[in-house]
């Protein structure tokens, strides 16, 4: 791997791209807390820091933390600081405004968005989206951690949502309202498994990506996110994270 890479946010995403990144170099990881980084520690097996200043020998740094504005801008004013002009930033970010982002990074030219899959050791898709200003440098060097990542990425438009979500969460709200017509979760999933090949069905998949995840992407790409889904929010009921979502874990 040609760059020094850091990873700022150890959930499923974060933990996944540090496990597949260890396997081709040295790899950082920043955590918010000492108990996050601990749990980070076991789970990925790489150097977990909870300073931002650890970060700053990295080349290029990938922002995976929450899908919430004030959580990115924070984050990525935060590794700005530390690194060198010189050194990339992109974030894992699906939904979020990507013009927006580039400016909090404080380095438009140096940034993009990097969107990978969840699990990221199992999903070869990467999509990469630019600011208007992003250098060809970057994206250039981006596209070879991709490469080397064994990641197949699809340079897409910068648009809220890119171009999977856009099109998957739309599909995945209809799986919702079918229940209003008297279908359980079961029923609806063996359907697109069984009929469309799908390997997982809509709303296995809803409870797997997380509800208020899920929630949140709605917002951000203008879906009508269904009532149900957002009462099972408003309950805490988030999916496989909380053991309860559309099923029970």
């Amino acid at each position: 791997m040609n760059e020094r890479l850091g990873i700022a946010g150890c959930g499923a995403i974060g933990s996944g791209l540090a496990r597949t990144a260890a396997e081709h170099g040295d790899v950082v990881v920043w955590a918010r807390s000492e108990e996050s980084a601990t749990r980070a520690a076991e789970q990925t097996g790489v150097r977990v820091v909870t300073d931002f200043e650890h970060l700053a020998d990295c080349t290029l740094v990938v922002e995976a933390v929450a899908e919430d504005r004030m959580v990115k801008r924070a984050t990525l004013s935060a590794i700005d600081r530390v690194l060198h002009p010189t050194a990339v930033i992109a974030s894992t970010t699906s939904s979020l405004d990507v013009e927006q982002l580039a400016e909090w990074s404080g380095r438009p030219q140096h940034f993009a968005v990097l969107h990978v899959f969840n699990p990221v050791e199992k999903m070869k898709l990467v999509e990469l989206a630019y600011p208007q200003r992003a250098s060809y440098e970057a994206r250039s060097r981006l596209r070879a951690l991709c490469n080397t990542l064994g990641k197949t990425a699809v340079e897409v438009p910068a648009v809220p949502g890119l171009v999977v979500n856009r099109l998957l969460f739309p599909y995945l709200f209809s799986a919702v309202r079918m229940m209003d017509l008297g279908l359980d979760p079961d029923a609806i999933d063996t359907c697109m498994k069984l009929g469309a090949g799908h390997p997982m069905g809509p709303l296995a998949l809803l409870d797997f990506v997380g509800l208020d995840v899920a929630q949140a992407i709605g917002d951000e790409i203008e879906a009508d996110v269904p009532p149900r889904l957002t009462q099972l929010v408003d309950r805490g009921h988030l999916g496989r994270k909380t053991g309860r979502g559309f099923y029970e874990y």
